[in-house]
């Protein structure tokens, strides 16, 4: 008779498995991501686990996931856009004393060979706590070194790069990396908004008067011409007539009297060629 087959191997494995799931004693770093572990023993490990499967002891140690890929925060009076949800806009104050409304966005990633420190020493809410802070402070540093007539015309370039400048020797020393800074908009206040629309305005109709001016002087230089053209048909004509005087006395004589043969005018006789057969 045949011995029954045992079951505890197989309830031996099905208990590892169980126990593996249930503690996962790995952790796998998806791509673009560092792991930071924390060990009950030693503290946080002087290092940051790469992208991938990593075996950890159960219960001893603890990773955190860090993205290290190109992220971007956006601080911005359109509600469901910033990171903080309803009116999360910057203002500040220009040069001149000029109140601005900011929305701005940073394009920035965590130092992929630090994040253990920057778990060490800042912990996951680093946007919280160290961007968020800086790009106010840089932004209006920044916008208060300019007036708001070159606020508003093409130094917005000039202000982004300042910003930007400041803001990455700022978070490089939190373990954070600085792309690119975008001013997405900038408004003024409604008395500035209203000044530059009136002096808009202005241009636009000291540009019309101009053209009417322009073509008024167009207009004059033509009659101008067109008086000396005139003029110097009206000499030719004079001279013509100077250099072939008995052509114009015989037409006088012909169409004054056709049967005269001779006029006397101031002494002078203005004579006419008799036609053949008379």
């Amino acid at each position: 008779m045949r011995s029954r087959p045992s079951l505890r191997p197989v309830a031996i494995v099905g208990a590892v498995v169980v126990l593996f799931l249930l503690f996962r004693p790995y952790v796998i770093v998806p791509a673009g991501h560092r792991a930071a572990v924390f060990s009950l023993t030693e503290g946080v490990w002087n290092t940051q686990l790469g992208e991938g499967f990593h075996f950890l002891v159960p219960v001893v140690h603890r990773p955190y996931l860090y993205e290290v890929r190109t992220q971007t925060y956006s601080m911005c009076q359109v509600h469901w856009e910033g990171e903080v949800k309803g009116d999360d806009g910057l203002t500040a104050l220009t040069k001149d004393g000029q109140t601005v409304s900011i929305d701005i966005s940073v394009r920035f990633r965590p130092d992929a060979g630090n994040v253990w420190r920057l778990h060490k020493e800042v912990g996951p809410d680093y946007t919280a706590k160290i961007l968020r802070p800086e790009v106010r402070s840089h932004t209006r540093v920044a916008i208060a070194e300019f007036p708001v007539t070159e606020v508003y015309s093409a130094h917005r370039q000039a202000i982004e790069d300042r910003i930007e400048t400041r803001l990455r020797a700022a978070v490089q020393r939190a373990y954070l990396k600085i792309d690119d800074v975008l001013l997405r908009d900038i408004r003024f206040s409604p008395a500035f908004a209203n000044a530059i629309e009136g002096k808009q305005i202005a241009q636009q109709q000291a540009q019309r008067m101009q053209y009417v001016l322009e073509k008024s002087e167009k207009e004059k230089e033509q009659k101008i011409i067109e008086a000396e053209g005139e003029a110097q048909a009206i000499e030719l004509k004079g001279q013509a007539v100077a250099e072939n005087m008995k052509v114009v006395q015989y037409d006088y004589v012909r169409k004054v009297a056709p049967g005269v043969q001779a006029i006397i005018a101031d002494g002078k006789t203005l004579a006419a060629p008799v036609p053949k057969g008379e």
